[in-house]
Order: structure tokens, then C-alpha cells, then sequence
């Protein structure tokens, strides 16, 4: 073999693996715990052949964990419009704004504490924001801002990534039953990024609570604190914050506390939420942050195995 040809596949080895490594450093996270509805149904994701997340593939989901806004700014409610709050407004996301009633939901109890862990591949400083539908919201008409409080029930600002996720301590709002939404805004402070994830909830009570309940044999206490792991600093007051009357912009303009106890917590030991699909169909789990329900960032890796071995073994052949 000539000592061009193999100055060129060595050269090659290295630049294939710097691609590979490229395409996952654009990914970022979303909710595993709630499950949010894009790494339900993410490939690999345990709902990803549930009905609703059909449905949402096929009219549209793009990389399943790299959903952001640039230069938002605080502005959520005057840049994301009404019907499209689980998509941010982008188009290549329309999956995940369908109105309906069976996305893949997990169980929560109200007024319960409630640890929120989001997979991240990359660390970024930023706020959390935390909200929960309003009593008497609909599941099967598209999601408004005025359907969530004007405040959100949690804000939380820089807690620390730990074995890749950010774990979010807050106490829910006691006066919710049935099926309910919760959405989270991640401002970042280190890049003008905004990411927004919708995660489908089910209270006690209610039409939508009662088959649940029904499907579990049992009013379990899911999504409740994490006791291996500390909460991320910042507010967490439950539906206090949930009083009308404040103007629509206050979750953007408030200024939130700074995270005085860094997130912390066992990565798979985490207590996994029940989550349940529409009435009739099978209960799911969602299982730890690192299980099946995680970003699908492990095709890239086995993708950069297959790159290298392929490279090595073209090399030690034509020596």
C-alpha cells in the first residue's frame, strides 16, 4: 500500500469521527420524567407506536431533542403563538402541537413534591420554568398561553448537569384533577437559546384521572421527590403562583432566584413515573433517565465505533 493511500485513510479516520462527534454536540434534551411527548415519542421511545405519536410523526417531528428559539429574550408569549406552544412555533415540530387526548400522560399526585429530571447532552447555565395547565383545560383544542397560569409554579436557575440530566425540584399545585399539561421553558444564559417541551400529566379525578386509576389498580404517588438527589435552587411554590390577574409577560420578566443547592441524584436510580396512554391501551413505564426513553444519541456512538473499526481495519488490511 502506498504511503499516500495510507497517509489518506488515516487522515480520513480522524475527520469521519470529528463528523460523528459534530452531530450529537447539536443535540440538547428535553423532559424524561415527565415524559414529554418528544422523547415518547422519539425512536426508540417506549410510545413511539402509540397513536398520538404516530399521528405527530407523521405530520412532523424533527430532531427529537433539539427543539429551540434563538433570541427569544423572555418573550415567550409574544414570539410562540397560541396553538403552537409544544412546537415553539416551528413547523418542522407541528407533531407535537396535534389537540388531543391520548398522548402518552404520566401520573402525578396534586399538591405532591414533584422531581423534574431533563436529559441534556450539553451543560448550559439558564432558568426553568415550570408550568401546569389551568383547572378546566382541554386536552382536545390547541394549547393557548392563556391556558397556563400567568406565573409559572417553579423557577429554577442554574442547577448542575449530573451523569447528563437536570433534576428540578418543585411542589405541584394541589388543586388539579385529570388530564393536565405541563410546560417547560429553558432559558439559556450561556447561548440566546430557548427550549420548550410539552409533558402530558394525569391527576386523581376527574374523567381522565379515573381511568388512570382504573389501568393502575392504584393511586400511586408517581413523579414524587427523588430522595437519592438535591433539588436545584429557586422557587417552587405550588398555586400560590398560580393567581390570576398577573399580566401574561410576568414568567419572562420576573427575575428568579438563583439556584442556591445544586441538583443532585443517582442518574439510574431514579424512581421511574408511571405513564399511561389513552384508556384501554397498555400502561408504559418510563423508565430511568439512561434506559430506553433516553435521547437516541446512542446511534451516533455506535455509528462512530462503526467509522473507527472501519478505518483500522482498511489500514492493518492494505498493510
Amino acid at each position: 500500500m502506498s504511503a499516500h493511500r495510507t497517509a489518506a485513510l488515516v487522515g480520513v479516520a480522524p475527520l469521519l469521527l470529528t463528523v460523528w462527534a459534530a452531530t450529537p454536540a447539536t443535540a440538547h434534551g428535553a423532559p424524561t420524567n415527565p415524559v414529554s411527548r418528544v422523547v415518547a415519542c422519539s425512536p426508540g421511545g417506549q410510545q413511539a407506536k402509540s397513536a398520538a405519536c404516530e399521528a405527530a410523526t407523521a405530520s412532523g417531528i424533527a430532531a427529537f431533542d433539539n427543539l429551540r428559539l434563538a433570541n427569544v429574550g423572555g418573550r415567550d408569549r409574544q414570539v410562540v403563538p397560541d396553538g403552537k406552544l409544544c412546537s415553539g412555533g416551528l413547523d418542522a415540530y407541528r407533531g407535537l402541537d396535534l389537540a388531543r387526548d391520548d398522548w402518552p400522560a404520566t401520573k402525578l399526585s396534586a399538591g405532591a413534591d414533584l422531581t423534574l429530571t431533563y436529559r441534556s447532552t450539553i451543560p448550559h447555565t439558564g432558568t426553568f420554568k415550570l408550568f401546569l395547565t389551568k383547572d378546566g383545560y382541554d386536552p382536545t383544542k390547541p394549547l393557548k398561553w392563556s391556558d397556563l397560569p400567568s406565573r409559572p409554579f417553579a423557577t429554577v436557575t442554574d442547577p448542575s448537569l449530573v451523569n447528563g440530566s437536570y433534576r428540578i425540584k418543585a411542589k405541584l399545585p394541589s388543586d388539579r384533577t385529570g388530564r393536565h399539561l405541563l410546560y417547560t421553558i429553558w432559558q439559556n444564559t450561556s447561548t440566546p437559546d430557548t427550549y420548550y417541551s410539552c409533558s402530558d400529566v394525569v391527576f386523581p379525578g376527574g374523567k381522565d384521572g379515573a381511568a388512570a386509576e382504573d389501568e393502575s389498580g392504584a393511586d400511586d404517588k408517581a413523579g414524587a421527590e427523588d430522595k437519592s438527589g438535591g433539588g436545584g435552587g429557586g422557587t417552587g411554590a405550588g398555586p400560590a403562583n398560580d393567581k390570576p390577574g398577573a399580566q401574561d409577560g410576568a414568567d419572562a420578566t420576573s427575575t428568579p432566584t438563583k439556584s442556591s443547592t445544586n441538583v443532585t441524584g443517582t442518574p439510574a436510580g431514579d424512581s421511574p413515573s408511571d405513564v399511561t396512554s389513552a384508556p384501554g391501551e397498555a400502561v408504559a413505564s418510563d423508565s430511568s433517565d439512561d434506559g430506553s426513553t433516553a435521547l437516541p444519541l446512542v446511534a451516533g456512538g455506535a455509528a462512530g465505533l462503526l467509522i473507527t473499526a472501519g478505518a483500522a481495519f482498511t489500514l492493518r488490511r492494505h498493510r
